[in-house]
């Protein structure tokens, strides 16, 4: 696990948008339970909010903003615009008409609309005539997935949106989107249909949809949208968890247990960007309770040790990564920075200790000058009892001899 392999884990992982599916789930930002995953140059790494108050309290006020904008959006002309969440950065307008207020969609449907994008000059950026996603999976930029809700079936609309609420300040490289680049979405929505039942799912396309959820969340912790990208990994953790009703051989479970650990350390390192230590340290346990010698979970586990104030504890899952990895540089890096820290907190303490006690040493230090007192003391007095002894016995001497 190199430097560079501090990144979530992405190999072997089918591309593409898949379909969402029912799972009897809540959202992780609806639910407002902490995030758990990526860390600092993860996206499975070897270098990781709650949701209620780390970018998960944004989306829901955003979502509330656009419920009382599609109660209170005043009748009127076609063209007007429609300030979505009330900031003039995100906005509508209708172009062609849809089949009524009934068509909508809903939240956790499966929509596919025609997009074109492009930039506030009028370049293009790409265009997908059939786009396919969730709505409120977070599996589209935040503009499309707040926008669309709000669209009837067969409606074609132009949005604008801020850099906020599209790629960010980070940009894209595919699609190629400059840096805190404005945007212009041409949209038609073209069908919504209800997700099917993830009990009835084959196994092969439960995995394929968890993996496509998984991939979902490394590009928003890429551009540094931690929240989401926990939110993201949390609906693929429940697609990994979910029962089904259709036979699942020995080795389907055992991809499914490897999406579900890989998601796990995702969450670890974002909970880690977000500092939300205690879901993070969730998050790794979670993880290394199905693969027990799991670097990166010890790693980040270590990590988390470390940032709680734990640092025995910390340095012992430290050094047991590292000997299951010995060569790996960064668990060495993070090992010698880490006893080192230690080192100097117990130092600062034991000063703290002796200042706290009144200078022990000098007491210390009037201890021997009392023994060595007593010492003479009892030398002066056996030497006075030898000579008075050694007296006695020359006078019977002599008075013997007389």
């Amino acid at each position: 696990m190199s430097e560079k392999e501090e990144t979530m884990d992405t190999g072997d992982d089918h591309h593409g948008s898949a379909p969402s599916a029912k799972t009897g789930r809540t959202s992780l930002l609806d639910s407002g339970e902490d995030f758990e995953l990526l860390d600092e140059e993860d996206v499975d790494d070897d270098d990781p909010p709650p949701l209620e108050d780390a970018g998960g309290g944004k989306e829901i006020k955003a979502e509330e903003s656009v419920k009382t904008n599609e109660d209170t959006e005043p009748p009127g002309p076609v063209e007007e615009w429609l300030d979505v969440l009330g900031n003039d950065q995100l906005k509508k307008k209708v172009l062609v008409a849809g089949e009524g207020r009934d068509s909508r969609p809903q939240k956790g449907q499966n929509v596919k609309i025609h997009l074109k994008m492009s930039l506030k000059d009028g370049t293009l950026v790409e265009e997908k005539p059939e786009l396919s996603f969730t709505l409120g999976d977070s599996d589209v930029m935040q503009a499309l997935d707040l926008t669309v809700q709000l669209m009837e079936m067969g409606e074609k609309a132009l949005i604008q949106t801020d850099a906020k609420y599209a790629y960010g300040a980070r940009g894209s490289v595919e699609p190629e989107v400059p840096p805190n680049a404005e945007l212009s979405l041409e949209v038609e929505l073209l069908e919504s249909t209800d997700a099917p039942e993830m009990e009835l799912l084959p196994p092969a396309e439960k995995i394929a949809l968890a993996i496509c959820k998984r991939e979902k969340g490394n590009g928003h912790y890429q551009r540094g949208d931690y929240a989401f990208a926990v939110n993201s990994y949390g609906i693929a953790l429940q697609i990994t968890e979910s029962s089904s009703k259709v036979d699942i051989s020995p080795e389907e479970e055992n991809e499914l247990l490897d999406v579900k650990v890989k998601c796990l350390n995702n969450m670890a390192a974002a909970q880690l960007k977000l500092d939300h230590y205690d879901a993070a340290l969730k998050s790794c346990v979670a993880a290394l309770a199905h693969q027990p010698d799991n670097i990166k979970a010890l790693f980040r586990m270590g990590k988390v040790l470390a940032l709680q104030g734990e640092y025995s504890e910390a340095i012992q899952t430290l050094r047991r990564a590292l000997k299951l990895e010995p060569s790996n540089k960064t668990i060495h890096a993070e090992l010698s920075k880490l006893v080192k820290k230690h080192s100097e907190q117990r130092g600062a303490e034991q000063a703290m200790y002796k200042k706290m006690l009144g200078n022990p040493v000098s007491s210390s230090s009037q201890k021997p000058q009392a023994k060595s007192s007593w010492g003479l003391s009892w030398k002066w007095l056996f030497g006075a009892t030898a000579i008075a002894i050694g007296g006695v016995a020359l006078s019977v001497v002599i008075a013997a001899r007389n």
